[in-house]
């Protein structure tokens, strides 16, 4: 049997199928163990905003360390940005994983984040059939992970910087979605992140190439929380963010050390061998180059990181030397993760 391919929504039908992707959450979360399930008396419930891969290995490996410490974390997987923010914002979850800038100011969310979990390594990728630089991009359709997403702010900072202006800005969550719908040839330029990037390189028999972009120090992905959750069991979130802290200054220090949590914990990869060894280590010595993890968690500096960025491109509205960062972040709970960390690691 032929796998089925999803066919790609426009603009209309996004708007159409909105009531139905809410019914779709509450139906999807619903098959994940909740809170009572807990062996301890604080539960944390994670709404992380894609299909399980590689590049999760490292949040759930500080997850694990988590729970080694007492707390009782659930990972479900969601299969956009915006189903995951929706999931936290009605309580079906705790915390959330992307870049909630956008709905944050345009509804006053209750959410805040509290951890740049890594930073922007996205790569606009073209079928050289049809486009060759980015000027070439003018009236061409685009396709990124979603509203609001790292990927969707990257390639509108691009097409402000180079004067053009797509057909559309079509949403496909997941790298590996566009970069599948880019080799049978159903899309023809999309943003992909590293691995999808050598990916098509590879794979593509000299169809695809990468079109230059300056180096980005804003978010990618930043965890958040619901504000009367962090505020009831912020100890719980402190531990958390220690793990965080813990298990990215290993991996800066030595990539290699994800391979040996990989095969430690059994996460993900089930029965990949040596295959999936050499995925795991050439992603995480990929990003270490990169640059991709911080050490401190990002804190101030990627805040106003994100703001330049993610206001050239248009995700936030207005004048962003008015932003305040306390109606985004909590930088409280990253301050004393830091002294902890810093005192006993």
């Amino acid at each position: 049997m032929h796998e089925r391919q999803p066919r790609l929504a426009n603009s209309r039908e996004r708007s159409i199928l909105s009531s139905a992707r809410n019914l779709l959450l509450l139906l999807t979360l619903a098959a994940f163990p909740g809170a009572s399930t807990a062996t301890t008396s604080v539960s944390i419930r994670v709404a992380l905003d894609d299909i399980p891969g590689v590049d999760m290995l490292n949040f759930l490996t500080a997850v694990e360390h988590a729970k080694a410490r007492g707390l009782a974390v659930t990972v479900s997987y969601l299969r956009s940005e915006n189903i995951a923010v929706q999931a936290v914002l009605l309580g079906q979850a705790d915390v959330g994983m992307g870049t909630p800038y956008a709905i944050i100011q345009q509804t006053d969310a209750p959410i805040r984040m509290v951890f740049q979990l890594n930073t922007l390594c996205f790569f606009p990728v073209v079928n050289t059939d049809f486009y060759k630089t980015w000027q070439d991009l003018d009236g061409a359709d685009m396709y990124t992970h979603g509203r609001g997403s790292g990927t969707e702010a990257v390639m509108n900072l691009m097409a402000r910087k180079h004067g053009i202006t797509y057909n559309s800005m079509q949403y496909l969550p997941g790298s590996g979605v566009r970069a599948r719908a880019m080799l049978q040839g159903r899309i023809k330029a999309s943003a992909v992140d590293s691995r999808r990037r050598k990916m098509l390189l590879h794979q593509g028999q000299g169809r695809f190439a990468v079109l230059p972009t300056p180096q980005f120090h804003a978010s990618d992905e930043t965890l958040y929380v619901r504000t009367a959750f962090l505020e009831e069991n912020s100890a719980a979130i402190d531990i958390l963010l220690e793990e965080l802290l813990k298990v990215w200054g290993r991996i800066n220090r030595n990539p290699e050390y994800m391979v040996d949590a990989w095969k430690k914990y059994g996460l993900l990869l089930p029965g990949a061998g040596k295959n999936g060894e050499d995925e795991v280590r050439r992603y995480y010595s990929e990003m270490v180059e990169l640059g991709a993890f911080p050490d401190d968690g990002g804190g101030r500096r990627a805040v106003l990181a994100d703001f330049d960025f993610y206001g050239t491109a248009g995700t936030l509205q207005g004048d962003v030397g008015k932003l305040r960062v306390e109606d985004y972040w909590d930088l409280e709970p990253l301050k004393r993760a830091l002294t902890t960390v810093q005192r006993t690691y």
